[in-house]
Order: structure tokens, then sequence, then C-alpha cells
């Protein structure tokens, strides 16, 4: 629950495939789950945000379960 608030914090989670200047699905909103747990609380949580009218536009975060992993490479960590 923290953690999701931090992450909602530091970026935009209302525009669509885009984060400041970068545009690209690779910089979309996403939160990806490993158990049923993870999905209710994420939902909670942008449930919540979206009641506080945190932002002016919806929250378009995806919320998707883990499927495949690959680390970034060097110079994006």
């Amino acid at each position: 629950d923290d953690l999701l608030h931090v992450f909602f914090t530091i970026h935009d989670p209302t525009t669509l495939n885009r984060q400041g200047a970068d545009v690209g699905t690779q910089y979309r909103s996403a939160v990806f789950y490993h158990t049923p747990e993870q999905k209710v609380v994420t939902e909670k949580v942008i449930g919540e945000l979206a009641a506080e009218h945190v932002w002016d536009d919806p929250i378009v975060t995806e919320v998707k379960p883990v499927e495949a992993f690959y680390p970034a490479e060097e110079y994006h960590r």
C-alpha cells in the first residue's frame, strides 16, 4: 500500500503511453502483480486516488499479472 502511494506520487498515472517528453508503450503506467491480493490492493489504491480527485484526468495505469520479466539495459538502471 505504501509503495503504491509512492509509485503514484513519482509519475503521472493519467497519461497513456507517455511520461513527460518520452512517448511510447515502454513509458506506460503499469503495475504488475504476482498474487490476487496484490491486484486487489492495487485496484483499491487506484479507486481511493480516483475518489480523492488527485488528478484532473482519469488514472490509466494498467494492472496486469506478471508474465515475463526482462531487465532493462544497464544505462536505464
